[in-house]
Parts: C-alpha cells; sequence; structure tokens
C-alpha cells in the first residue's frame, strides 16, 4: 500500500493559536494546509508538516485532538456568559475570522459547536466544510449554513460575501450574552423571514459598548455593517483587549476546561487498525483529483458525533481488578476513604468512594484534574467507576491531618503558625484566582503528605463541596457548610463568593493559636449557642489561651473574621499581612494550647449534628436543555453546489 503524505516536504511552520489544524482544498493542488498566526500580524500561512495520509481509496485527516469539548457544552451548562467571558471569546473568534478572510475565505458555519475549547482555555475554530473560496472578493451564492445563523444575504440568495461571518458573528456575540438566539421560530421558514424582516428585542441589561456592537453587526445591508477584522478590533466593546497579547496568548481565558488525563488510555485503542469499507474501484482515485478533501455523508458525521458524546465523561473500569484495598482512613458526608495498593506496583494511594446518585461529582473530578498539580493540593491520579460506585485514585496522605500534626511538635509558637497559614492561604489565593471556592475548609480537610513538619507537606483536601464561581458578581448561591467554620452569611443562606474561605481560615488560625475553635467550648456546646455565636461573630480574647497571643495574630484573626464579607481580608491580604510577612519577629514562645483533641471531638460533634448540608443537585444530561433540544430540531444546510 502506498501512502501519500501532502505537504511533509515543507520545512517552514509557526504555531496557530486560534485555528485548529485543517485540511483545505485549492482546484489546483491536493497539499494539506493548516493557517497560522505569525508574529508579524495576520499574513502568515503555512504547510502542514503533520503526517496527513491518502491511500488508493480513502484520505485520513489527522487533526489536533482536543478533549475539553465545545462551546456550545459550556454555553448549555451556563446559560449565558459573563461580558468579560464573552470579550475572550469573542476577540479571539475576530482574529480566526480576520485570518480566515485575508486568504480568501467565507467560514459561513460559524456557531458553538464548530468553537472547541483548548487546553488552556483558549478557543479553537473547526469544521471547515461549508466554507468557500473567494480570492477575488467574489461573491458565493450557495443556500448553506445553520438557519439561526444565517446572514439575510445568505437566505435571500443574492449573493454573500465575508461579510455574512460577521452577522453570523453578531448572533454568536448575542447567544453568549442573553442565553438565547435574536431570531427563532417554531419553523425554519418562520426563523428566516425574522431575520429578512424582524426588529431586533435588544436586552437593556447588555452595556451600551456591547448594544453598540451588536447594531452595528446587525445591519441586513452587508455594505453599512462592521464587516472587517480591523473595524471590530477598534470597537468600543474591546477597548480593554490588547489583540497582540491574544494572539500570542498571553491574556488568561476565562475559563481553564478540565482536561481528563485518562481519556486518551482508556478510550483510544493502543492500535489503529485500517477501518472497514467498500474496496475502492478502479477509478476510486478520480475521486481525489485536484482536490485534498474529499467531505463524508451524513451518516457518517452524525455517528461521530454520537461517539463524541459517549467518550466524554467516560471512566475507567475494573478498579478492584488493579488495586486492593485495605484501612478506612476516613468518612465523609457523601464517600469513604480508603488506603489501597497498586496490585502491580505495590505503590500506595487513597481512594474516595462516592455512591452514584447521592450527589453529583463531576465538579469535584473537574476541579482536581484541572488543579490538582498545585504542589499543595491534593493529586488526582486516576478516576475509575462501575454500576454503583466511582473510585478517585488520590494522593495518600500519611502525615495525617493538621491538628494531629500539631499535637507532635514538641514546641508549637505563632513562627510554625505563621509558615502553616502561608501555605493555606497561598493555595486557596491559588484556587481562587482560577474562579474556585472549596467552601469545607477545616483542619480535618489540610493534610500532610509526609511525616514531616515542613509546611511544604500540607496539601489542601476534599473538593466535594468545592464549586467553579459562574455569575457575573461571583457569588455562589448554593449553601452548605460545615457548622463551626461557615461563615454567618452561609448560614443566613445569603450570596456568598470566597470570603467564605477566608473566614474559614480564620477559624483554623484561631485553632491553631489556641487549640480550640473560637465558637465551641466543648463537645456538648449547645447547638443553637454555637449558631448564635457564629451568627453574631463575638470573639472573647481575654480567655487564658489568647494571653500568650500577639497582637498582630489577634489583628489578622479579627480582619478574616470580619463579620462584612466585603471587608473580610482576601487570599492576598493575608498574604501580606505582618503576620506572614514579619513571621521573624513574631514571638518564639511556645503557644499555651489547649488540648487539641477535644477541640477535635467538639469540631466534629458539631459537624454531625449540623448536617444538615442540602445535596447538590443531580445534573441533568446536557441534551436535556432547552438550548440543545432546540439545536435538535434543526438540521444543517448544505450548499448546493
Amino acid at each position: 500500500m502506498t501512502l501519500h503524505c501532502p505537504g511533509t516536504d515543507d520545512t517552514s511552520r509557526s504555531d496557530n493559536p486560534i485555528i485548529e489544524r485543517k485540511n483545505w482544498s485549492r482546484w489546483s493542488s491536493c497539499l494539506l494546509r493548516w493557517f497560522a498566526l505569525g508574529p508579524g500580524g495576520l499574513e502568515s500561512q503555512e504547510f502542514v508538516t503533520a503526517p496527513s495520509l491518502q491511500t488508493e481509496g480513502k484520505l485520513y485527516l489527522i487533526l489536533d485532538f482536543l478533549k475539553c469539548g465545545d462551546l456550545f457544552t459550556r454555553l448549555s451548562k451556563e446559560v449565558m456568559f459573563t461580558e468579560e467571558d464573552v470579550k475572550i471569546y469573542l476577540a479571539e473568534l475576530a482574529l480566526a475570522l480576520e485570518h480566515l478572510h485575508s486568504l480568501g475565505i467565507i467560514y459561513r458555519d460559524l456557531k458553538p459547536e464548530n468553537i472547541l475549547l483548548g487546553e488552556d482555555g483558549h478557543i479553537c475554530l473547526t469544521d471547515f466544510g461549508l466554507c468557500k473560496e473567494s480570492l477575488n472578493n467574489e461573491k458565493a451564492f450557495s443556500f448553506c449554513g445553520t438557519v439561526e445563523y444565517m446572514a439575510p444575504e445568505v437566505i435571500n440568495r443574492r449573493g454573500h460575501t465575508t461579510a455574512a461571518d460577521w452577522w453570523s458573528f453578531g448572533v454568536l456575540m448575542f447567544e453568549m450574552l442573553t442565553g438565547s438566539l435574536p431570531f427563532r421560530s417554531s419553523n425554519k421558514k418562520e426563523t428566516m423571514n425574522q431575520i429578512l424582516r424582524a426588529r431586533l428585542q435588544m436586552p437593556q441589561y447588555l452595556s451600551e459598548p456591547a448594544q453598540s456592537l451588536l447594531r452595528c453587526l446587525f445591519k441586513r445591508n452587508p455594505d453599512n455593517r462592521l464587516a472587517s477584522g480591523l473595524e471590530i478590533r477598534c470597537h468600543s466593546f474591546f477597548v480593554s483587549i490588547n489583540f497582540e497579547k491574544l494572539a500570542r496568548k498571553e491574556i488568561k481565558p476565562p475559563f481553564i476546561p478540565a482536561v481528563p488525563l485518562y481519556l486518551l488510555e482508556s478510550v483510544i485503542p493502543r492500535e489503529v487498525e485500517d477501518s472497514p469499507g467498500i474496496p475502492p474501484s478502479a477509478t476510486a482515485h478520480e475521486l481525489f483529483r485536484g482536490f485534498s478533501y474529499v467531505a463524508t455523508d451524513d451518516d457518517n458525521v452524525s455517528n461521530k458525533k454520537g461517539l463524541r458524546s459517549e467518550i466524554i465523561g467516560m471512566f475507567k473500569t475494573g478498579f478492584y481488578k488493579e488495586y486492593k484495598t485495605h484501612d478506612i482512613l476516613g468518612f465523609g458526608s457523601y464517600s469513604i476513604v480508603r488506603r489501597c495498593f497498586s496490585i502491580s506496583t505495590g505503590r500506595a494511594y487513597a481512594v474516595k468512594i462516592l455512591r452514584k446518585g447521592l450527589r453529583d461529582y463531576t465538579e469535584e473530578i473537574e476541579i482536581l484534574f484541572r488543579h490538582g498539580k498545585h504542589p499543595n493540593i491534593v493529586s488526582l491520579h486516576d478516576v475509575y467507576e462501575d454500576e454503583n460506585c466511582v473510585y478517585l485514585l488520590l494522593e495518600l496522605m500519611q502525615g495525617g491531618e493538621l491538628l494531629d500534626r500539631i499535637q507532635k511538635y514538641v514546641s508549637f509558637s505563632e513562627r510554625e503558625a505563621s509558615a502553616i497559614l502561608e501555605v493555606i492561604a497561598s493555595t486557596v489565593n491559588y484556587l481562587h484566582e482560577n474562579g474556585v471556592v472549596h467552601r469545607d475548609l477545616k483542619p480535618s480537610n489540610i493534610l500532610y503528605s509526609s511525616s514531616t513538619d515542613n509546611p511544604s507537606a500540607v496539601r489542601i483536601c476534599d473538593f466535594g463541596f468545592a464549586k467553579q464561581m459562574k455569575a457575573e458578581n461571583g457569588l455562589l448561591m448554593t449553601p452548605c457548610y460545615t457548622a463551626n467554620f461557615a461563615a454567618p452569611e452561609v448560614l443566613k443562606k445569603q450570596g456568598y463568593d470566597e470570603a467564605c474561605d477566608i473566614w474559614s481560615m480564620g477559624v483554623i488560625l484561631c485553632t491553631m493559636l489556641t487549640g480550640c475553635s473560637p465558637f465551641v467550648t466543648g463537645p456538648d456546646d449547645d447547638i443553637e449557642n454555637i449558631l448564635s455565636k457564629l451568627e453574631s461573630g463575638e470573639i472573647d480574647m481575654s480567655t487564658d489561651n489568647w494571653r500568650c497571643v500577639s497582637d498582630t495574630a489577634k489583628d489578622l484573626v479579627r480582619k478574616m473574621l470580619d463579620q462584612n464579607p466585603k471587608n473580610r481580608y482576601r487570599a492576598a491580604d493575608v498574604l501580606n499581612h505582618d503576620f506572614i510577612r514579619a513571621r521573624f519577629f513574631l514571638p518564639d514562645s511556645t503557644l499555651k494550647i489547649a488540648d487539641l483533641q477535644a477541640a477535635k471531638a467538639a469540631v466534629n460533634i458539631t459537624f454531625q449534628a449540623m448536617n444538615i448540608s442540602p445535596h447538590s443537585p443531580k445534573l441533568q444530561s446536557v441534551t436535556a436543555s432547552d438550548l440543545a433540544r432546540r439545536r435538535k430540531e434543526r438540521k444543517t444546510l448544505q450548499p448546493n453546489n
């Protein structure tokens, strides 16, 4: 069998941060090409050096494997995005379209399903099956695309140019900002009538620059429409975007998708064999004459999309064939943690076993896959599942819980407490900067990876209640808490943000400094009394345990436990406080800590008594959303020629 590898003799190439590698047909060539944003601007064009293979009867397109899903999936989950998120996505999309247009290409099928998310959170434009070359700004007359995103000139078939893509750009912008389409009806004919004649209903909650850009894009006469990348980039909506930095990926994307590392191992076969198919005919080679791409039929396309939906979220099976479980390490509200050993290597791990149906575990897995590489966050090595349970294979914490480690210190001073708090605060600051709140910080979730007393061994564990912030104001609206470590606004079921984690850190600091919780006096403390103290926020620093604590430490505690979450310290403020920055000026004398085990018992008893946190809502499938149902109702129209 002879394999033809177009483009493999070309040596020049550059990296494209926006447009996925894709073959493209020139009528006079069978070279597979891809488009790149060169360092000097939007004019660089290179050939593929990766092997795209052509046999006697088949053409194999070797594309980047983007495991993180598409923009449609994220939009279906979140309904709409914030304007700041939309700015980044649209700015990257504008660069991609501007580059295509500079090459004389009309894209013609812009929609969320065709915008993929890379592992770094930046977007990649894909699916060039409906593209049209228009080298001399020639008009195209094919009736193609997805109806809701079609420009008026495509519908009336009077000829369209690259300006049609900017109408679709506006539709996508409207959908991301509002969660709905600007023109949509129960049938395609009425939808097309609305696109041609209906007045745009502009939501008044959108900012003035956003409304202005939408009005400039929704001009039915393409001659009056903003229809070039330069005009788009100069609009006031993008005034805060540095497009040169964005093209170089120097601007942080709004969302870093979870990357399931096990996906390739568990789903993709190690050996790829030739796919079954009809043997090529004697004239099969004629199919490729003058082209580098031959479109597949609709059935194959739909089958591949179905396969993709099955792959996403798939975990390994056969946990007990590869690992042997031993003693119980701990219990959670919805899980049990055991020590386990790999049968093949003998390496020790911790496995968190979650019973299916009790809560949604996808958020915890996403967060751990996304952020588990941080040195002070417990590492997630793999995920397994069977009919009843999900198994999270975690880094084994051999050093035990925070309070147990403090109990073993020969002498424990404020300097040691400062070093530990710095690690915790630095890790929490990292999470908050990446839009994650832990929501269940307590000593039992702060563990040591080894028996050393070095604070670098501290790990934050148990992300079962953690959430990724999504609201425009950064607030979360699903209260869940552990009684001793819950902020007042959580108890009152108000909206709250990362300030809750700071409150919990303040309680942890109190426990390290005094050996007891500021709101619990003992295991027999009345629950109503605990809740009353939590809501009042009163801390008695006149007791014996506080007399040896420095004023610097007390000041930080007060600022971390401020009743008003708006005035409460942030993680960055904690790191800049003198308790952290001026550590060597803190007292080196041993703190008079009360019985930590008694304090630990009081915390555990109160937590059990306060087990009233609501179950996390069970998320429905993406296909159950209104957006997905609407997409099912329509089919992408193929060009006539």
